[in-house]
This record gives C-alpha cells, structure tokens and sequence, in this order.
C-alpha cells in the first residue's frame, strides 16, 4: 500500500479546517497592520542558509533536506523562510527606499527532525517581518500584531519570554566570561555543547540536554555585558510593553536557534492547555541583509509554527467545524435540470448548497445528509417546480416548510441552513 513518507502527512477535516482558521485569523491581521504577503521558492541554494542561519546551529548540522540538483548544484528545501525572504528581496532590490517594508508570508518548510508528537519534517509556518526600522516601537507594534492573531484564535493565557543577546560588538566579553565558565565544568556538557563553545558560545545556552542545562546553572548573564544602546533599547521595549499590556517575563537563557539574532530576543509561551509552552519565537535580526549581500538594513520577525498552533486551538475551541451546506434533491429529470439552474444561481450569490446527483431514493438520501451534518434538505420534485418552490426540511425537527425560489438565498443563508 502506497504511504506518505516519513514525517510528512496529508491535512484534511478538522485539522485541515484548523490551519485554514488560522491562516484567516492571521491574513485579516495582516491586513489591518499593513502588511504584504511574499512568497519564495521551496528551494533555494543551501548557502543562502549557511550564512545566515549559521554553521553552529542544529539546523544546518543536522537538520537541514541538502542534495545535488541535475546541474551539481547543492540545494536545501528551505528550513526557515527569513533568511529566504531576505534573500528575495536584495535579488529583487526591494530595500532601497528610506520606507519601512512590512511582510508575511504563509507555507511549509523542512526539516530532518526526530520524530515526536507535534514535530513533523514537513511543517507550516506563518512569519512577520519588519524590515528598515529599528526602534524598539517597532518591535512592540509586531508583537501587539502577534498577540492580536492569537487571542483572535482564543488563547488567553499568553506570556512574552524576553531576552537581549546584544550585538556582536558587545558579546566578546561575554564569550571570555562564558568559556571560562565552561571550561571549569567541561566534563559535564554534551559533545554537541563542547562544538558549539567554539563556533559560537550562545548555542549551549540553546541545549536541550537536562544534564547541560543543570551544568548551566549560575552561568554569566548576557544581559550584565550589553552596551549602553542594547540596554536602553531593552529597556524601552519593555515599557512598551508593559504600556500595551502585554506580560512578558526575562529569561536570561533565551537565545533562539538561529544565529543571527541581534538584541531582542523572544518565545510567546501559552498556559491555555494547563502546562506552560512555547509556541512560537523570534527577535531582531539587523545584520541579516548586510550578511547576504545587501544594504546594512535593520529587521525584526518571528514565525508561528502552524502545525502546532492549530493543534492548540483544536483543543481550545474544540473541533473546528464545516459549516454543512443545504442539501439540494432534485427528484426527477425535469427537477434534475432546473435543479442545476437554482444551484448556479445560488452559488453565485455565495449560498452554500450541494447539489445532490446520486439519484437515491429519499430514505438514503436523508440517512447520508444525517451522516454529513447537513442541516436541511430542499426536495425538488414535479410538484414544487410547478409553484416555484422548494420544500425545506429540517432535520433536526422534522419541520417542513415550502419556500419560493428566490427567497431561498435569504431563508437559508450559512447562519440558518
């Protein structure tokens, strides 16, 4: 038997009906905020990610879908779509004006993970990112944004988990306090940590070893080695927040995956399903472009993971439900053909209605509209095409009504079918 392939899956039903909540609760916010949907390819050549994304992170050492094209060259399905939109937008010279460009953008992305409940290879993710501007004001109005998406899919119990990681001006004296740190525990970090403190000390702060993160305890904090900028744009993001009424707490361990965060960084943690977790993070990034080869450009930007958020929101609201359409029963061939008309008519007007082609006896047809959830049955037969009428039954209640033609669209609209 034919099966998908190991960590991706089909979406359809409930869940499928849950992504789509979400990609219209985001899309509506999107547009009020004023920001444009980008689209880039799946592909893209695995240096655009090398560069960016880092050669110290797990991503690219171990998680990235890497292969020669038929040309010899090396591709990777994208694994995370900022560094791909930047990529698209020095290509198409996108970063010139003095203006602030707001962008989403919505669609799967890749990664070899180890498999486990929630964790997919191929995952969704819907991301925002700010580009031209680098005031902290600029951060709260994207995560006033975010939070507006998530309490709009009925999460209530929502925390900002906030940290500076500074610049890379400022982190050498980190780095020194950091490694010396380490090295007086060394015997007690992971393989995987003793690489990371040479290519590039915050990713062990990033392990998700229990036994690193107990040798972690009373580490130097990145926070006591900012610079007087760092910390007074820290500083005003959190009145701002604090303004806006968006609780966050600092954790001073945050720091990402990715290395090209720059001063803030941030998880939203949610408590709506009892035990408090991350869904989603992000933070500024305004050496990014520069890196690729563009003009020294501030950015900020985070990413929902969708497969995750709409699994919460499932949970939340429970099943997210179809709106079961009208069942329209033509009972003859005369009835068959105006029936078609009356549908088109309908559909043009945005009435949904299904158009029953079976030609089953009526005691099936009502069992299978039972079995689709659909609310009403509108039978077509000689009779009604005679008055010009339809007769409504309502299966809940066994009522029967008849109903004219043209008052149908208005007697049967989505809310009352």
């Amino acid at each position: 038997m034919a099966q998908s392939v190991k960590g991706m899956r089909d979406l359809y039903g409930s869940e499928l009906r849950a992504f789509r909540l979400v990609e219209d609760t985001a899309r509506a916010a999107f547009a009020r905020h004023g920001y444009e949907e980008i689209r880039t390819p799946i592909l893209e050549y695995t240096e655009v990610f090398k560069r960016t994304v880092g050669e110290s992170s797990d991503i690219v050492n171990k998680e990235m879908y890497v292969f020669k094209d038929r040309g010899d060259r090396e591709v990777v399905m994208r694994p995370e779509n900022t560094a791909a939109v930047v990529r698209a937008l020095i290509e198409h010279k996108l970063l010139g004006s003095s203006d602030p460009r707001l962008l989403f953008y919505i669609g799967p992305m890749f990664r070899y993970e180890r498999m486990q409940a929630g964790r997919y290879r191929q995952f969704w993710q819907i991301g925002a990112e700010s580009f031209g501007v680098s005031t902290p004001e600029s951060e709260a109005e994207s995560l006033l944004l975010l939070f507006e998406i998530l309490k709009g899919l009925g999460l209530t119990q929502l925390k900002l988990s906030l940290n500076s990681v500074g610049t890379p001006e400022s982190r050498p004296a980190f780095y020194a306090a950091f490694r010396a740190f380490f090295d007086a525990r060394e015997p007690e970090y992971c393989e995987d940590c003793h690489r990371r403190i040479g290519e590039n000390p915050l990713r062990v702060l990033d392990c998700k070893n229990d036994r690193c993160q107990k040798a972690l305890e009373g580490h130097p904090l990145i926070t006591d080695f900012l610079d007087e900028a760092s910390k007074h744009h820290h500083a005003r993001l959190k009145e701002l927040l604090a303004a806006l009424g968006i609780p966050f707490e600092e954790n001073p361990r945050l720091v990402r995956g990715l290395d090209y965060y720059t001063r803030t960084a941030f998880e939203v943690l949610s408590s709506d399903l009892g035990a408090q977790s991350a869904l989603l993070g992000g933070g500024r990034y305004d050496g990014l472009v520069k890196q690729l080869g563009g003009p020294d450009t501030p950015a900020f930007g985070w990413a929902i993971g969708l497969d995750r958020l709409a699994s919460v929101v499932q949970q939340v609201k429970g099943e997210v439900g179809a709106t079961p359409p009208a069942l329209l029963v033509p009972l003859g061939e005369a009835a068959a053909l105006e029936a078609a008309k009356l549908a088109q008519a309908w559909w043009d007007r945005g009435l949904p209605v299904q158009l029953d082609t079976r030609g089953l006896a009526l005691k099936k047809v009502f069992a299978s509209a039972d079995r689709l959830g659909i609310k009403t049955v509108l039978l077509l037969g000689d009779g009604e095409l005679a008055e010009g009428v339809v007769t409504a039954k309502h299966l809940a209640t066994g009522e029967q009504t008849k109903v004219p033609f043209a008052e149908v669209p208005t007697r049967l609209s989505p809310a009352k079918a």
